[in-house]
């Protein structure tokens, strides 16, 4: 009884760490065989592997599966055959990398990134289970929104003797050091701290705002926690600087003007005032927005790096140049060209997960690229080592190293985490309401995001759709399935 009681009290400590830990992406103190020689490296792996032996393999075939397990297993299975697959190909190994290496590495990132789905949704058992992950996710963003404050004044005014300090405590924390003009949090540079604010936290704090619930008890009026922490985390946002960051700002602002008009419009209304509703509250949508927009502008307009989206036609520099190359942009098209052409060749697997960096100089696009030095770089061995080129584009990359298989299983997983948002959304339960709300903004999110990012050891897209479907399991307790049953029909179905 005892040995239980510990076991439930460690467990609740070690998911308050893993939440807690989550803003650290680049934690410098992690072994090699952790993701430790990648840019990559999650301060939250340390609780998620106790939390493996204490809650995951436990339950994984003594409790029911969300059904989304599934078409996830169906995608691991894929990737496994394409991985297998692709060790037939004879890859060459470049900047001293093999092809088997390499797969190895991309199966235990793609492993890490399973773990945590997994984990979130069974360490969870009830609604309140749920709100206080949220107490323990926002609680982790105070520190890093806090950290991310005192970066910003050095933004503002830059003074050396502070950045030195700041820079200082950051290399306990990331792999990076800070940028002079842009703020990162504990990140490894300050994209990954714009999609992470906007993908991870500024779902479930709309959502709270847009349903007028909050998971703490402190409340003055209309303001709660989850407001103040909006409005902190939007600024903070703007300090980032980071161009995909504040346009999945704007698109957040846009459809959550949209949701919260839809959840709030009255009972009973004619087919006339509804389709009249319908417009003004686009009208209002397209207003707040653009009024957003301004704003982003104005502050861009002092910092070199983001103004370079509209300074174009004004600097005589990109004379040589054309649009996408000056904003240093084109390098992703040209990314995802490649993958498309890595497809065309292997369209059924693919090259195996993580092989997209072997057959990039081959079937890189034949043209020239003097105005493209990241992509000539890529291409001639240099002292980096072991850091390969990726597509930059999740979808690009399935395509690329796991075919049209591998591709259309992840995407039915994707499907399958929509379905049961859509369910929370239209459930005639109020919590059901939130995490729905919360879930189709999350996946508004994934849908911009996949276009500028393709780890699987980010645990963004891995919590998100964990949570999402932890909330489902509780709203829709029919739609799960028991593992163990099915393995077991499965045998005795082959066995007949």
């Amino acid at each position: 009884m005892k040995l239980a009681r510990f076991i439930n009290v460690a467990q609740k400590f070690l998911w308050a760490f893993f939440l807690v830990a989550l803003p650290a992406t680049s934690f410098p103190f992690l072994p090699a065989e952790l993701g430790g020689k990648t840019q990559v490296r999650p301060l939250s792996i340390y609780p998620l592997l106790i939390l493996i032996i204490l809650v995951t393999l436990p339950q994984l075939l003594k409790k029911t599966l969300p059904i989304t397990f599934l078409p996830l297993f169906a995608f691991v299975v894929a990737v496994l055959i394409s991985s297998v697959f692709s060790l037939t190909l004879d890859i060459q190994a470049f900047k001293g990398v093999t092809a088997a290496a390499r797969i190895l590495r991309s199966l235990i990132t793609l492993g890490i990134g399973v773990a945590i789905y997994l984990t979130t949704v069974l360490v969870h058992r009830s609604w309140e289970d749920l709100k206080s992950s949220l107490k323990w996710l926002y609680i982790g963003f105070m520190l890093v929104l806090f950290w991310g404050t005192l970066q910003s004044v050095y933004v503002v005014h830059f003074v050396d003797g502070y950045f030195n300090i700041l820079n200082k405590i950051q290399s306990l924390i990331s792999t990076q050091d800070l940028y002079q003009t842009r703020i990162s949090g504990f990140t490894y540079e300050p994209k990954w701290f714009g999609e992470q604010i906007t993908f991870l936290l500024m779902p479930w704090l709309v959502a709270s705002i847009i349903n007028k619930r909050s998971v703490f008890h402190w409340r003055y009026r209309w303001i709660t926690i989850e407001l103040i922490l909006l409005v902190w985390s939007a600024i903070i946002l703007v300090f980032t600087f980071s161009r995909s960051g504040l346009f999945v700002l704007l698109l957040l602002t846009f459809v959550s003007v949209l949701l919260s008009r839809s959840i709030r419009k009255p009972r009973t209304v004619t087919s006339q005032s509804r389709h009249r509703r319908r417009w003004l509250r686009v009208l209002e949508a397209v207003l707040v927005t653009l009024a957003l927009t301004a704003v982003v502008l104005f502050a861009g307009s002092r910092n070199a790096y983001f103004s370079r989206l509209w300074r174009y036609w004004s600097d005589e520099k990109a004379r040589n140049k054309t649009y996408l190359e000056y904003i240093a942009f084109g390098q992703r098209f040209v990314y995802a060209e490649t993958a498309l052409r890595i497809f065309g060749g292997y369209p059924v697997f693919g090259v195996g997960l993580g092989n997209y960096a072997f057959f990039f100089d081959q079937k890189l696009p034949d043209r020239s690229y003097q105005n493209s030095p990241e992509i000539i770089r890529q291409v001639t061995p240099t002292e980096r080592g072991n850091q390969l080129i990726t597509p930059k584009n999740l979808y690009a990359r399935l395509l690329a190293e796991t075919g049209m298989v591998g591709t259309l299983t992840f995407s039915t997983f994707v499907m399958a985490i929509l379905g049961c948002t859509l369910y929370l959304f239209f459930a005639p339960l109020p919590e059901g309401k939130f995490w729905g709300t919360a879930g189709l903004l999350g996946i508004t999110v994934f849908v911009t995001v996949v276009f500028s990012t393709d780890s699987f050891a980010v645990p963004n897209l891995w919590v998100v759709f964990g949570l999402i479907t932890a909330a489902s399991r509780f709203a829709v307790p029919v739609a799960e399935t028991n593992l163990a049953a099915i393995t077991g029909e499965a045998l005795s179905t082959s066995k007949g």
